[in-house]
């Protein structure tokens, strides 16, 4: 049950798939005879140094593949050097994350028809030293994964939504039930989410606001009008609407929208750092991984996220050195090619 909470996709699982497949499309064109003696992958996430453009995208309810949950991503996010974003819908709560260690935070924040809810989550956020708001645009109902209807998917009774338990938030407030408090929450998204709540976002908090899940050029361009600070390409990791393209074939055409006027991230489908260089190729900032996470997490807790986090490091820095690539700036649309690129030269050849 857990295992196909955190695996599965939505309806056909066919954009599941395609975030995979999507990357194996793309290939690389490697430069030669360029000193990468060293290496460089530093790089600036809304002005917060971290060492990589890789960092943790937010999966809920991280207690049912480790005892340990969210604190020891936290751990092993900070002892990488890069950032991690908490869920919501966490295991673990802001103030106990906050206090697992020196690392950058952000935290993912759904809308909630009880806008009390939201506020209070917004400011434990600020208080507890978390450094942005990542706004979930996507769900404003919830998608249907097949798998988890079939397996009756409900929160192990040991386990409860720890940022929804504190007095005043939510009408299960004394509910103890980890299961029943999940499914209410689960009713309580607001489907009447739209631009105007990100305006009223950003009167409550002056934390810097990135949207999640946004899929089209016209959708970033609106999002640049409404003053965020940064937008990250995602579809959920498929877990919402199937048949919506893979992440990585729409990040261009958001890449090219936003004018350079807000850093542009991607998840979904991430794997390998040859994964990574594409995505990067293509115009993102850097990248966040999800479900590397829970597997490894699941595999040796925050040992296993730090080697996750590692490998994936150690990977992107042998795809730049062997595409002649010394530092994240090296890195340019001339370094892939994709099928469009491949059908452009076709039929120039032609002519």
């Amino acid at each position: 049950m857990v295992y196909d909470f955190y695996a599965s996709g939505s309806e056909d699982q066919w954009t599941l798939k395609e975030n995979r497949d999507a990357f194996s499309s793309i290939l690389l064109r490697p430069r030669i005879l360029i000193d990468v003696s060293e290496v460089d992958l530093t790089t600036s996430v809304l002005g917060f140094e971290i060492s990589m453009p890789i960092m943790i995208a937010p999966t809920s309810m991280q207690k049912m593949a480790h005892p340990q949950g969210e604190l020891a991503t936290a751990r092993a996010a900070s002892a990488a050097g890069t950032i991690m974003t908490l869920s919501t819908m966490a295991t673990s709560s802001i103030e106990e994350v906050a206090s697992a260690g020196p690392g950058i935070l952000f935290f993912q924040l759904y809308v909630f028809r009880d806008r009390n809810t939201v506020i209070q989550l917004v400011k434990r956020a600020e208080k507890a030293g978390f450094k942005a708001i990542v706004l979930t645009v996507d769900r404003p109902v919830l998608g249907r994964k097949e798998d988890d209807i079939k397996n009756r998917f409900s929160l192990p009774a040991n386990y409860s939504l720890r940022n929804l338990e504190e007095p005043n938030i939510g009408k299960k407030k004394d509910e103890t039930n980890g299961s029943v408090q999940f499914c209410h929450f689960l009713g309580e998204f607001d489907p009447s989410l739209n631009w105007k709540d990100v305006k009223w976002l950003q009167t409550i908090t002056s934390l810097p606001i990135l949207l999640k899940g946004i899929l089209t050029s016209e959708d970033a361009r609106i999002a640049i009008e409404y003053g965020v600070s940064g937008i990250i390409v995602s579809n959920h990791g498929a877990r919402q609407l199937d048949y919506v393209p893979a992440t990585i074939m729409v990040l261009e055409e958001i890449v090219k929208a936003v004018q350079g006027k807000v850093p542009v991230f991607v998840d979904s489908g991430i794997r390998r750092g040859t994964d990574v260089f594409k995505a990067l190729a293509l115009g993102a900032s850097g990248v966040f991984i999800g479900r590397p996470v829970v597997y490894s997490l699941a595999a040796e807790g925050e040992d296993g996220v730090g080697n996750v986090l590692k490998m994936l490091r150690e990977e992107l820095q042998l795809t730049m050195a062997l595409s002649g690539c010394a530092s994240l700036k090296h890195i340019t649309r001339h370094h892939i090619s994709t099928d469009s690129d491949r059908a452009r030269s076709a039929s120039s050849s032609r002519l």
